[in-house]
């Protein structure tokens, strides 16, 4: 017999708990990336109002990530010792308040400035989503508990981006960046509403040696190395591709406003569906072959992208958006599999790996698209993803000898 209100258990798939912590977290996901990303529906504007170039302008992504990157960890020691609801409450607010400020900057400097500042506020919700899920939720649900965050993040990118590109064509980039860090402080509020309590959670005493030596035994779990290598690759791909896939489709071989542009942002509801579907088939049928199944889709999607032609752009476009979230779904879920203690080091150590390819890896795709055009864009993306999934076959191979799925 189960029993749903079971204090001394992680919540199951069935309880009311359980059911308020998905909904709570879908709802940080949409906060955290609505905030995050809709500067990149505006990344072309940035170019033509301020005269930067487009490697300048996708600077408001990469130093935004970048800098979430180096705070990961911080904040994630932070939530060990104050606790988890407290830090990602805290962190929403701050980045919403942050994300007010962006539109009254004056100059490209100072969107720069607020956009690593914002960065450094966000870390604290996708540093301890993970751990959080990982404590609350019990091992049979985790993965697509896991999914249903990661489906937030997907509508919290898109509404982010659509909000913002819809309204480019009639009003200024500051309003509708305005707009979109409007909507995400509203969200914000309602995640602290709605978002239970720890039950699961004990206090820890956190020093700088007990942080080092967390991130040492992570490190030392071969596993654990590849699905954090596989985070850089896959997200450094995948901000690439969407980073500047905008000035293509502004350009002359397609012609398109800004708000048609924006609307390929619809294709993040695939990932929505994607999300979850990918956590709960890996909790069935084994995370390796998941995921070496996403990373295939994604690539193949990538590939199709490469004509100057709208209907496959498009159809390669969702494919690519598809395989991605799935990907990444379930790498990490595995994560709070792999890590039996310090899981909140680890994600963070997975999340700082998956931001920094953001920033690094998806930084340099403006380098590359300015060079050599998409051409050069989809080789460069192609090889991310190649070794991604050298990366995926080693894991298998791995996760093989010490029997865990």
């Amino acid at each position: 017999m189960t029993i749903v209100d079971d204090r001394t258990a992680p919540h199951g798939v069935d309880s009311r708990g359980y059911r308020r912590i998905t909904a709570a977290l879908f709802i940080a996901g949409v906060t955290t990336f609505g905030s995050m990303y809709a500067t990149q529906a505006v990344l072309p504007e940035f170019s033509r109002h301020f005269g930067v170039s487009p490697a300048m302008s996708a600077l408001a992504m990469s130093l935004t990530t970048g800098f979430l990157a180096l705070t990961i960890i911080p904040a994630s020691a932070l939530s060990a010792r104050f606790g988890r609801t407290r830090v990602m409450a805290i962190s929403a607010i701050s980045a919403a308040v942050v994300g007010v400020l962006v539109p009254l900057s004056p100059n490209m400097e100072t969107v720069l400035a607020l956009r690593s500042l914002q960065g450094v506020a966000l870390a604290g919700v996708p540093a301890v989503a993970m751990a959080y899920l990982a404590e609350e939720v019990d091992g049979a649900s985790l993965g697509q508990a896991m999914g249903r965050y990661i489906a937030g993040t997907t509508v919290g990118a898109l509404l982010g981006r659509i909000l913002a590109s819809s309204m480019l064509d009639v009003t200024s980039w500051q309003w509708a960046l305005e707009a979109a860090a409007l909507l995400a402080a509203l969200s914000a509020v309602l995640m602290v509403k709605m978002m239970p309590p720890s039950r699961m959670f004990t206090p820890q005493r956190v020093t700088p040696s007990t942080l080092y030596r967390a991130i040492l035994g992570h490190l030392a779990n071969r596993a654990l190395v590849l699905l954090f290598g596989l985070s850089f690759l896959l997200m450094g791909g995948f901000v690439a591709v969407y980073n500047f896939l905008g000035y293509r489709l502004q350009a002359d071989a397609f012609g398109l406003t800004a708000t048609l542009t924006g609307l390929v942002f619809l294709f993040y509801l695939s990932g929505t569906v994607s999300s979850p579907t990918a956590g709960a088939l890996s909790d069935r049928h084994g995370k390796a072959r998941v995921l070496i199944i996403a990373v295939a889709v994604m690539l193949t999607g990538l590939i199709i992208t490469l004509p100057d032609y709208l209907p496959t752009l498009l159809a390669g476009l969702a494919l690519f958006t598809v395989g991605f979230f799935a990907a990444h779904s379930v790498a990490s879920g595995w994560v709070g599999t792999l890590a039996i203690t310090n899981r909140a080091e680890a994600s963070s150590l997975y999340l700082c790996s998956y931001y920094l390819g953001s920033a690094v890896a998806g930084g340099s795709g403006g380098l590359v698209y300015m060079t050599f055009g998409w051409a050069g864009m989809v080789a460069y993306v192609g090889m991310l993803i190649v070794t991604a999934i050298a990366l995926v076959w080693l894991l298998h191979r791995t996760a093989q000898r010490v029997s865990v799925r």
